[in-house]
């Protein structure tokens, strides 16, 4: 037994020895996460929330004051160009087209009529002037005969009575022509007035009627079949029909953090997500880019804004979807994500390694703390961004160095590297708490440990 005791007390004492061993080891060491400076893609990414919008859409409004007889379509429907949506009573409408379609037909009839009448005109002019012609050569002959004292004097007077008579008879043939001419005239002038009437008339027949301006979808009714709608101003009350939304151009309306918005240009591509539309992702571009600051908490213009508070503001941008789905629907809630840059194998490393260094804090310090008595003051210096690098020193030690860093993009995780340190270089990544207190020439450990995963069920 009392062997068995020394036995335990000789381990736990080599045990002892080798944790002594191990702290002292280890004492003065900081434990970091490292990683390595890499080559990979990245892309700089902006995301917005909004709706689904049509580029296109229309408020069909009433044309005509009356009560909604049928709706051909309700919300929801797909409709094409020209086809008949509405119709609202048009009785009285309908009775003054047959009405004037009446009135135009009997001034037809009256215009063929007065045509009729020219017609008869015109021949009786020709068989007037035909008998004059007989006549003046009967009357020529006869003044011959009757100089040569052949022909008596009241044959003589008979002829030129009978040419008189029919240059008066080719003159009145003339006349009756011309006012048959000035009749037909009349008559079409009363046809004229007959069709423009019609054509208003049937104009005013057809604003009974709602036709579809283009294909699309029906995205609002407001009123009800046998409801009474009148003609007013765009959208008021009792004035709308109907909207209809052409989805063959469809956007996402989305408003983007005024940081970001300078960064966006148009014909950017993004990806685009639907609430409603679960793992499908639509490829769009950018067609707007709004120039008026919205306020955030009640999306009104800045420049319409009466408060004189100071709020986050948002900046408007349209995303048209370059093959949109038929199950998109007009309000639907979606999210952009924008690529405003993006570059191929460049230099990048975690976002979490960068940190700011003041470069006072690497000038040497007396006993106490304090920095070296100086015979001038040492300036206010300017943190600078950069990255703790790890490398050996002479005896095999691993030690941090503050390298400065001069960035460019920045993806989701990482941002790229323009100067300062090269490919393969091994740099501290973490824990936060430890770059923030982290001493340039420090000396560290990398820390392999894995995280602890949390077992399944277990509650925070």
């Amino acid at each position: 037994m009392k062997k068995i005791l020394l036995i335990i007390l000789a381990v736990v004492v080599a045990a002892g020895l080798v944790a002594l061993f191990i702290w002292r080891q280890q004492a003065g060491y900081t434990k970091v996460l490292t990683a390595k400076i890499m080559r990979q893609d990245l892309a700089t990414v902006v995301s917005g929330t909004g709706q689904i919008k049509a580029k296109n859409y229309v408020n069909l409004g009433a044309t005509a004051m009356g009560r909604v007889t049928h709706f051909a379509v309700k919300e929801g429907d797909m409709v094409k160009k020209g086809e008949i949506v509405a119709t609202i009573e048009h009785v009285q409408q309908e009775a003054n087209v047959h009405g004037q379609e009446a009135s135009v037909a009997a001034a037809r009839t009256d215009v063929s009529s007065y045509l009729a009448a020219e017609k008869t005109g015109e021949a009786n002019v020709e068989h007037a002037k035909a008998d004059l012609e007989q006549k003046k050569l009967d009357w020529d002959r006869a003044q011959a005969l009757y100089k040569d004292g052949i022909m008596a004097k009241q044959d003589f007077d008979a002829k030129k009575a009978a040419y008189d008579l029919d240059v008066a008879s080719v003159a009145q043939a003339v006349a009756q022509l011309n006012q048959a001419k000035a009749q037909t005239d009349s008559a079409r002038g009363h046809l004229g007035t007959a069709q423009a009437a019609l054509t208003y008339n049937k104009d005013v027949l057809d604003r009974t009627v709602a036709i579809a301006p283009f294909d699309g979808i029906v995205t609002n009714e407001p009123i009800r079949e046998g409801e009474t709608v009148v003609e007013g101003i765009q959208n008021a009350e009792g004035s709308t029909l109907m909207t209809i939304a052409d989805m063959s151009i469809v956007t996402a309306e989305v408003k983007v953090d005024e940081t970001d918005i300078v960064n966006i240009q148009l014909g950017q591509t993004a990806d685009v997500t639907v609430d409603a539309l679960p793992g499908k992702v639509f490829k769009g571009h950018v067609t707007l880019v709004g120039d008026q600051a919205l306020l955030r908490s009640t999306g009104v213009a800045t420049s319409q804004s009466t408060t004189g508070t100071e709020e986050a503001k948002d900046f408007k941008v349209v995303v048209t979807l370059d093959n949109p789905s038929n199950d998109l629907r007009p309000g639907l809630s979606t999210t952009a994500k924008i690529t405003t840059a993006r570059k191929s194998s460049v230099l990048s490393l975690p976002i979490q390694a960068l940190t700011m260094h003041d470069p006072n804090d690497d000038k040497p310090k007396a006993q106490g703390g304090v920095q070296a008595a100086s015979s001038t003051p040492a300036p206010k210096s300017i943190p600078v961004q950069g990255v703790y690098t790890v490398d050996k020193d002479k005896s095999g030690k691993l030690r941090v160095k503050f390298v400065p860093v001069t960035t460019g993009i920045t993806g989701a995780t990482d941002i790229e590297v323009l100067s300062g340190l090269g490919e393969g270089q091994e740099i501290v990544t973490g824990p936060f708490k430890t770059l923030r207190t982290l001493k340039n020439n420090a000396l560290v450990k990398r820390d392999t440990e894995k995280p602890a995963v949390p077992a399944s069920g277990s509650s925070s």
